[in-house]
């Protein structure tokens, strides 16, 4: 009998590479303190986590936008993660310690998608963690706007 895990991990392929390419499509390597220890999810595993939408404003957009991803918790749930950092890693080499509390405490996702649109790499893409700014006070402080990582290609879990 499949479970939801299985199918998840099935799209899973075991890292041998560490950095992924500007070329390469949408693909997140985990490392760190989860179950195998390092991973590198394609597109499909990726989009076999379930969707969520969140609708909120950003403090580099105007307005408020729709966007569309996984929660990184249950991305995080399913891999095993145990600690208590992340370390997010963008494609622009910006480098940021998340404490695995906030994916618990907020529905924090990982966006692919902006007003239905994939984002792309020469914007935020194609995974961005975008916080729900606009439901928590307390996300309003600019400690959490340096969480948002755009161009995110790996998390290491700590």
């Amino acid at each position: 009998m499949l479970t939801q895990t299985t199918l998840v991990f099935a799209g899973l392929v075991v890292a041998g590479a560490t950095a992924v390419t500007a070329q390469e499509h949408m693909a997140l390597h985990v490392s760190g303190q989860i179950s195998g220890g390092s991973v590198t999810l394609d597109q499909d595993a990726l989009s076999g986590l379930p969707t969520v939408e969140l609708v909120t404003s950003t403090v580099v957009t105007d307005g408020q936008h729709s966007f569309t991803g996984f929660l990184m918790r249950d991305l995080l749930d399913q891999l095993g993660a145990k600690g208590e950092t992340v370390t997010a890693i963008a494609l622009n080499d910006y480098v940021v310690e998340i404490p695995m509390a906030d994916f618990y405490d907020f529905d924090v996702i990982a966006a692919h998608s902006m007003d239905g649109i994939p984002l792309d790499r020469d914007d935020k893409g194609p995974l961005w963690i975008v916080y729900p700014r606009d439901d928590h006070e307390a996300l309003q402080d600019i400690r959490y706007d340096y969480r948002w990582v755009w161009q995110l290609y790996q998390l290491e879990v700590r």
